[in-house]
């Protein structure tokens, strides 16, 4: 009889440590464990969303990267291209500076051979009135004044 009293005290036993389980034990794990899963389920939902991120993050930072080169290409042509510019209308101020160089001097050549032109000419007339008086002071003898012509001829 022992046996049967004994095997029905520990079912009775082990129905109420089943009943206790059930009752206090078994909730506050199944919260743990769902509250658990929903962690590990939000943290997956984050490295997803991290990774949707960084891809659309890296998208952005490669177009950004495109457009400053882009960029950077466009203002390296425009530097160039003022540089350009500015070679050629350095050119063109030199030409013309030259040119108003060039044309000074040419004044400045054509008013010495105008100054010279005017000294030879005073030195011709001097020249001429100095012979005409010398054949003056002589008395008229065409040998005379053929010698004198001829003199003056030697000086001009």
């Amino acid at each position: 009889m022992s046996f049967n009293l004994t095997l029905i005290a520990q079912a009775v036993a082990f129905a109420l440590f089943i009943w206790f389980t059930v009752k206090f034990v078994w909730p506050p794990m199944l919260r743990a464990i769902e509250a658990r899963q929903k962690q590990i389920a939000d943290g997956l939902a984050a490295a997803e969303q991290g990774k949707k991120s960084l891809e659309v993050s890296s998208k952005q930072a490669e177009q950004a990267i495109q457009e400053a080169r882009r960029r950077a290409a466009e203002i390296v042509a425009q530097a160039e291209k003022r540089g350009s510019q500015v070679v050629e209308e350095a050119k063109t101020a030199a030409k013309a500076e030259g040119d108003r160089e060039k044309a000074a001097a040419k004044a400045d050549i054509q008013q010495e051979a105008q100054r010279a032109r005017e000294q030879l000419r005073e030195q011709v007339a001097a020249l001429a009135v100095a012979g005409a008086e010398k054949i003056l002071r002589r008395e008229v003898d065409a040998k005379a004044h053929a010698d004198l012509l001829e003199g003056i001829k030697k000086q001009l």
